[in-house]
């Protein structure tokens, strides 16, 4: 067995209602001021609105910034910083999406240290302390709560990652009644984002781990049984609270077994046309799978049971091309469009795509299957075809 490291959050908190408790996890570290990071649609659907009230009655002051936006450029954690800089917070909580919550892991950090944003992208890099931080998340996708890595947007769009056990929180605080209003759409978006990260960190290259393994063969199961439930009625309870807990394993394996080229190829697509990431990467997936299907068929196969419950086992062949169609059915029973097209791509996109997914080789190394820039040129290629969509 090869040795290897697992990093994760020292306390996690789940259950519905379990938000109910942010105030006194703040009150134990001595918060005398904390920020709250989150976006306008959060707030807006009444999300922050009873941590805001304990918070006050703990007699905690708070600072909210709801500037995030999707896929959060530079400027906007830069600006959040010096909010909390500037008022002496010394704590950060963020309620919200990925975004939400990548940004508050850098606020937290860039505000404890001379460190500049420019100066901590790529692995390891920012060492420094941070303030206390908690991360409660409001989507079954991302899985930020528990990884230590945070995507920001650059000035010329490229998306480039801060990774660093220093974003690590202190606190996952995990409340499935948070996402009971999330709709079909983001729901099936954030929710194949979760399984991708399952899919890949089973599949990695580099870094795969029998921690990891369980923890994404976990996650898979959860999500793929339950995404279409979900997709269908949000106010399923239960249902939400498995695609939570699915979507913090898989955030918790692929933090320690990394994704591939999924990711690689889906961040151009936000990158350059402001795509949602779930969406990006739904767009992929199939695609990525089949080309990676000739190195990692053994893998495929058996994850074919997993997403399929019931399922029959024949021939890795066999297998991994059910595995693979089933994750087809599966963007498509949740409304996923089957081309490229409809983001607005056109075959003039295709060259500029594949240039700036090869640029993700932190992604790449970890892929199962080498790629060069014409074969990622032509996944993209049949991606746009959407016909070999299993």
């Amino acid at each position: 067995m090869k040795d290897f490291t697992f990093h994760t959050p020292s306390n996690i908190l789940f259950g519905a209602g379990a938000s109910s408790r942010i105030a006194s996890l703040l009150k134990d570290y001595k918060a005398a001021h904390v920020l709250l990071v989150t976006d306008k649609g959060v707030r807006a659907a009444g999300l922050t609105r009873k941590a805001e009230a304990e918070i006050a009655e703990a007699g905690i002051a708070l600072t909210v910034f709801d500037g995030v936006v999707a896929d959060p450029p530079w400027h906007v954690i830069e600006a959040a910083t010096e909010i909390c800089r500037e008022r002496g917070c010394d704590a950060v909580l963020s309620i919200g999406g990925g975004s939400a919550l990548d940004s508050a892991k850098l606020v937290a950090y860039l505000v404890k240290t001379p460190d500049k944003l420019d100066d901590i992208y790529g692995v390891d890099l920012a060492t420094g302390d941070r303030l206390p931080l908690l991360l409660v998340p409001t989507t079954a996708g991302t899985g930020s709560e528990v990884t230590p890595i945070s995507i920001v947007k650059t000035p010329n769009n490229e998306k480039k990652a801060v990774v660093s056990s220093r974003l690590i929180p202190d606190w996952a605080v995990l409340d499935p009644v948070l996402t009971l209003g999330l709709s079909p759409r983001n729901t099936a978006e954030t929710g194949i984002d979760a399984m991708a990260h399952a899919i890949e960190a089973y599949t990695s290259k580099i870094r795969k781990n029998p921690i990891s393994d369980q923890l994404a063969l976990k996650a898979l199961a959860l999500l793929s049984a339950n995404i279409r439930k979900v997709y269908a009625d949000g106010s399923d309870l239960q249902a939400r609270s498995e695609m939570l807990l699915g979507s913090m394993l898989a955030g918790m394996a692929f933090a320690n077994s990394p994704v591939a080229a999924v990711h690689a190829l889906a961040y151009p697509i936000g990158g350059i046309l402001d795509v949602a990431h779930g969406l990006s990467i739904a767009l992929v997936l199939p695609y990525v799978l089949e080309f990676n299907r000739p190195a990692a068929e053994a893998l495929y196969a058996e994850l074919s049971d997993v997403i399929q419950p019931g399922y029959r086992r024949q021939s890795d062949a066999a297998d991994a091309a059910a595995f693979i169609a089933e994750v087809g059915a599966i963007c498509r029973d949740c409304g996923v469009p089957s081309s490229l097209s409809a983001v607005g791509i056109g075959e003039d996109d295709l060259s500029k795509l594949a240039e700036d997914a090869m640029k993700h080789e932190r992604l790449l190394i970890n892929n199962p299957r080498e790629l060069d820039e014409d074969q990622v040129r032509a996944i993209y290629a049949s991606a746009l075809a959407g016909v070999s969509r299993p």
